[in-house]
């Protein structure tokens, strides 16, 4: 009897010993793996920072054990998401900034201004966020108001997208800006023949290249700032569209040191110092970090009349808006990227603008594979061109559209309009689409992006039935441009952007299932952990 029980016993032990150890287990969950038959899961397992397995709760406890077992509770689970277009450490920035967003007149602008500056005390003032078709008087604003109420302070507000600042005359005399200055890819806008401060493109540069430079310890809180942020709304990865060489090193040198989690991809502004560093090098891949891409831009923005059409503005007759960069610096800059192993990624907005890029992208690229070159925002776009992204990743950001929509047929009538804002076209022809915010131009919250993808619609529902219905996407292609074919359009598909064996453990346990909610809930969908290599870098 006692050699039978000690047999059981001996038994007992070597089959428990079988399991494989995990570090987290999850289990009752209801989780969505964006892997290629789309499976719904309810456990996993992960191990050093890896998915090892995915499937039942039944099968994964058979199997596994581990000190750390989450119950999911029957909580929805998506993989980490992916901001294929933002601008992160600008986001950190904005928070030692004017929050101009939302603001509905001028004066309420001045008013933020001054609220802030008496909370603050700064020598400068920066600001972001405005944007004039919001306000009851849709004009440009002009400088006279701040001018009085702040003589020596030098102040530069930017419009929402970052396309136009306005700035009094302590700012404009920084850089020696006057009625006569003039410069290429840009405007010094002028009313009766005198300075409004406001300034387009490239025009910027007069006065910001001679801002007082960012600090070191700036940078890092900004960063921070805007990783805090992004965790909270359950993004992992952020694609940023504009850094230069300082930044990144900055960004590199904190995730070695483990002080900032967040994945980054970075584009790298193609200016001609960043390109000679970085083409003189390899693509430089950590785990957090990918530097592998360059971010041009052909035109400017369609809220100011900047994106460049190929017929004039509908309320604007002569003005066809304003090539950032001349073709042939484009041209050039396309071909020294083409020669190399990185990806271009040009900011086009105009259908001028988007039918150059892409002629040039297929120029240069003929006969070279699998290069994943993107057009960024690919807002208006010819009926003849779309078919010119069936090897050109269109990367789009939602809300863009459900923001534009009450003045873009404005700005570029009814039959432009058909081809504006054109996710599901674009989709249907390159088989792929990568999806963003363009935040700060943008709300962070990737559930807006998700809302106006699907609805087409602004989050009081209008309008009714949706804006360009034609071009919504379902929801599992919302998903999946926000997860799997956005970390394709980064090279990364075989590490992240599904819930599988072997890739990062990045995951998000959202409060509702996005995938079956009333679409009018989508918007109000909060993170209750996001998790980075199985590890939690947010809870609610």
């Amino acid at each position: 009897m006692r050699k039978s029980t000690f047999l059981v016993v001996i038994i007992l032990i070597l089959g428990c010993s079988k399991k494989e150890q995990a570090d987290l287990i999850v289990t009752n969950s209801n989780t969505y793996t964006v892997n290629d038959e789309n499976a719904q899961v309810e456990a996993f397992a992960i191990k050093d920072g890896k998915f090892i397995a995915v499937g039942s709760t039944a099968t994964i406890l058979e199997n596994y054990d581990s000190k750390v077992i989450l119950d999911g509770e029957a909580q929805t689970i998506v993989p980490g998401l992916i901001d294929a277009h933002c601008h992160f450490l600008v986001l950190g920035r904005n928070q030692q900034a004017v929050d101009l967003m939302g603001t509905t007149s001028f004066e309420d602008v001045v008013k933020r201004v001054i609220d802030f500056q008496n909370k603050n005390n700064l020598n400068y003032i920066r600001g972001r966020g405005w944007d004039q078709n919001d306000w009851e008087v849709k004009a440009f604003p002009n400088k006279k108001l701040l001018d009085n109420l702040f003589p020596n302070i030098p102040i530069a507000l930017g419009r929402v997208d970052g396309h136009a600042i306005l700035c009094n005359q302590a700012a404009l005399d920084l850089g020696k800006v006057t009625k006569d200055s003039k410069i290429e890819g840009g405007e010094v806008v002028l009313e009766n023949g005198e300075l409004t401060g406001v300034l387009i493109d490239n025009a910027e540069n007069l006065v910001l290249d001679n801002w007082p430079k960012e600090t070191r310890d700036v940078t890092i809180k900004a960063l921070k700032d805007a990783e805090d942020i992004c965790f909270s709304y359950g993004l992992t990865t952020v694609n940023d569209a504009g850094l230069g060489i300082n930044a990144i090193e900055i960004i590199d040198s904190l995730q070695q040191a483990k002080d900032l989690k967040m994945r980054v991809y970075a584009m790298v502004s193609a200016t001609k110092e960043n390109l000679d560093h970085f083409l003189n090098k390899c693509i430089v891949k950590t785990d957090r970090l990918n530097v592998r891409s360059f971010k041009f831009y052909a035109d400017g923005a369609l809220g100011s009349r900047g994106a460049m059409l190929r017929a004039p503005y509908s309320d604007k007759p002569g003005h066809f808006g304003l090539m950032v960069n001349d073709i042939k610096t484009f041209n050039e800059t396309a071909e020294r990227i083409a020669n190399s192993e990185f990806q271009m990624n040009t900011h086009a907005i105009g259908d001028s603008a988007n039918h150059a890029v892409l002629q040039t992208y297929k120029r240069v690229l003929a006969g070279k594979l699998d290069r994943r070159w993107k057009v960024e925002h690919a807002q208006v776009i010819s009926s003849e061109d779309f078919d010119l992204f069936d090897d050109i990743i269109p990367s789009v950001q939602p809300t863009h559209a459900t923001s534009d929509m009450y003045w873009a047929e404005e700005r570029i009538g009814s039959e432009r309009l058909k081809g504006a804002y054109a996710f599901k076209k674009l989709l249907d022809r390159h088989g792929k689409i990568a999806l963003g915010t363009d935040f700060p131009v943008e709300y962070v919250s990737p559930f807006f992006t998700f809302y106006a993808a699907v609805t087409r619609q602004d989050q009081q529902q209008y309008p009714v039935g949706g804006f360009q219905m034609e071009d919504a996407l379902s929801r599992e292609e919302t998903l999946k441009g926000m997860t799997i074919w956005a970390a394709y359009s980064n090279f990364e598909e075989d590490e992240k952007g599904s819930i599988e064996v072997g890739k990062v453990a990045d995951f998000v346990i959202l409060d509702k299932d996005i995938m079956t909610v009333d679409a009018s809930e989508i918007p109000s969908i909060k993170v209750k952990a996001t998790y980075v290599d199985g590890k939690k870098v947010y809870e609610q």
